[in-house]
Order: C-alpha cells, then structure tokens, then sequence
C-alpha cells in the first residue's frame, strides 16, 4: 500500500502522524510511504530521519493526496484539503465529525473511507487511540489552569496548592473518565482541593478507593454540578459521550455565578464542549472571558507538547495502520471489531450511527 504522511496545517498542530521506527516498520514489510517535507519538524523529528527509515519525501501535499491510497493524519482535513481528496481513499485520522457538518458533507461528497481515532473501540468499551490523547489533555489542563489563575493573566490570583495557613484552589472536574483521572491525578498531586462529578457511580467508587477518600466525589446532576461550578476556582471539563457531541452541562448562568477570574479549561470542546459559553480556540491565543470568568478552549491541547504526543499517539494508531496496510482495510475490520467501529464515512454515507444522529443525516450499517 501506498501511505501518505501530511505535515498538518491546523493551527498551532506540531504533531505529525508516524514517526521513523513506524516508516521503517511498513517500508520493511513491502509498503511505500510518502512524507511531506518538514511534516515532523515541529515534532523532532528531521526529514532525515524518515528518509533513513525508507521514506520518500515530497515538497507539497498535493503530490501526497494525489498519489496515496491511505493518507494518516493527527487532524481532520480543513478546507482547503476538502478537493484533495478522492473516492475510495482511505484517510485516518481524529474527525470528532459530530459538531462538523462541512467536512462530514465533504467526505461523503468525496465518497472516501474515513476511519476515525476517537471511535475506534475495544469490546469492554475503550477508545485506544483516544486515551494517551485525553491523558496528555487532562494532565494539561490542570497546569494550564494554574497558569491563567496567576493574577497577571487575570486570574483569581490563587495558588493551586495553597500554603500552609492559607487554603488551596477548588479544582472542579466533570467526568471521572481518563481526561478527569489524569487532571485530579495532577491536581491532587499540586495540592489544590478537588471534587470529581460523574455519572458513573462505579467509576466514583474507584476514585474514591484510589485516594482514600482524600478527593471529593460528587454525582453529576444539574443541582450538585450548578453547586460545584460556583465554588471552583479552576473548572476542568472532560466529558465524552463517544461519536456524539458533548451536552453543555455547564449553563451560561452556571458561568455567570463563577468568581471573576476563575478558569474554565473544557477539554471536551473537540466534540463541542461541555460548558455553554466554550468555543474553540488556537494555542497563540488561547483564551477568552466571559463575564470575568476566563475560558481556555484548545481544541488540540496535546499539540503544545508534540513530541510526546507524537510518540505517545503513534504507539496506539501504528498497529491499525499496518494492520490496514498489509491485509485492506476490508479485511483488516472484518478481523477486528474495534476497527470497524472506527470507520465513520463510506461510499458516501455515514456509518457511525451518533453522527447521523447529531447532524440528521442517514445512516448506513456497513459489513465487510
């Protein structure tokens, strides 16, 4: 198979979609890789290293997209990649195509395969190349956060930890999944006083287990969030309801309640967000206010650390990708349960069913 290698053009993205162990793995098993010049740039990683793995470097992105069976990426395809792409090619990549009209729209109008990251999922429920994502975003979040309470952002002013005769920041995190274990597993660690709500009383039970009753654990309903959100200095959402857009389930009312110069860090708002007044950000300019209340919304959080979201990344997506390689992507899903439910577009129609129904669009059940 021939695979292309994009250098991504979101703004402020720095990952890239394999690194030179990857390249070499595939052009030894009889596969072609193209890379576009300087794609892992940003990442470490020279165009000398890919070529040493057996990569060919090209200088433009078309040249990939005209020439690629499978093209990997780390993010969806923007505007002006919609005409780039051609039917039956296959493009893997993260989507979160629930929020995404114009580029589900391409993608059917193109007819390509498009295999998203975040719906790829094991049987026990796992979404394996979203977690080392939402790892890196949760644990982000927590010194993002601390950063912008710091009074020259604007801030509280609030030290996360406290010290001693003097209280800790009220860290609020919604959802207990891996983005909310990781930001309370920094934020504990920092000091601050955290509460975690969830709708998962299983999943409070384990946290709870794991810090000794030391953190707070709430259930998440609209009383005890609405409680919660008014009292915290830095409020965290990690909420994800896979394939499907997240419910605000903070209000703007909720918002207008917080004290001037709290921070709001929704890390959900790839998938739309999780608190009402979020709206997606880049990373040169990061943050907004609403009604003194500071919003952090980078849609791509990993992308500030993107070397070790390049490699950590890649050690979960490679396996699929070779899988794909050496056997089509047919077989490939039709061995692999996990791999089928990753697939969202195919001739034309949309075949993850919480895409269809986000955007009312018809869904179309696919068996290989």
């Amino acid at each position: 198979m021939l695979i292309g290698i994009l250098k991504e053009i979101k703004e402020g993205e720095y990952r890239v979609s394999i690194v030179p162990a990857g390249v070499k793995t595939l052009v030894d098993a009889g596969h072609r890789v193209l890379v576009e010049k300087k794609a892992g740039e940003e990442s470490g990683i020279s165009d000398e290293d890919f070529i040493r793995a057996g990569a060919e470097v090209r200088e433009s992105n078309k040249e990939i997209w005209d020439e690629a069976e499978m093209i990997m990426k780390v993010k969806e395809p923007l505007p002006q990649e919609y005409d780039l792409m051609h039917e039956g090619q296959i493009i893997f990549t993260y989507f979160h195509l629930a929020p995404e009209r114009k580029l589900t729209n391409a993608l059917l109008e193109r007819k390509v395969v498009g295999i998203a990251y975040e719906t790829i999922e094991l049987d026990d429920g796992t979404l394996p190349l979203l977690t080392p994502m939402s790892e890196i975003a949760g644990r982000m979040a927590v010194h993002v956060g601390a950063y912008f309470l710091q009074k020259e952002h604007n801030g509280r002013g609030v030290l996360l930890g406290g010290v001693p005769g003097v209280e800790p920041a009220n860290v609020v995190i919604l959802g207990g999944g891996v983005v909310g274990t990781n930001a309370a597993k920094i934020a504990f660690g920092m000091g601050a006083d955290v509460t975690v709500l969830d709708i998962d009383l299983n999943r409070l039970r384990y946290l709870d287990d794991i810090y000794f009753g030391r953190m707070k654990t709430l259930m998440s309903n609209s009383q005890n969030v609405g409680e919660a959100v008014v009292a915290a200095d830095l409020l965290i959402g990690g909420i994800l309801i896979h394939g499907a857009r997240t419910p605000h389930l903070v209000t703007r009312d909720m918002v207008s309640s917080m004290r001037k110069g709290a921070v709001i860090v929704d890390v959900a708002v790839d998938q739309g967000g999780c608190v009402e007044t979020t709206r997606p950000t880049f990373h040169d300019n990061p943050t907004f206010e609403v009604d003194g209340v500071i919003h952090y919304c980078v849609a791509n959080m990993p992308g500030a650390v993107a070397r070790t979201s390049t490699f950590a990344l890649t050690n979960t997506t490679f396996p699929y990708c070779l899988k794909m390689a050496n056997m089509g992507y047919r077989e490939a899903m039709r061995s692999d349960k996990a791999l089928m439910r990753g697939l969202n577009a195919y001739d034309g129609k949309v075949t993850y069913k919480p895409v269809a129904e986000a955007l009312n669009l018809e869904y179309l059940q696919v068996e290989f």
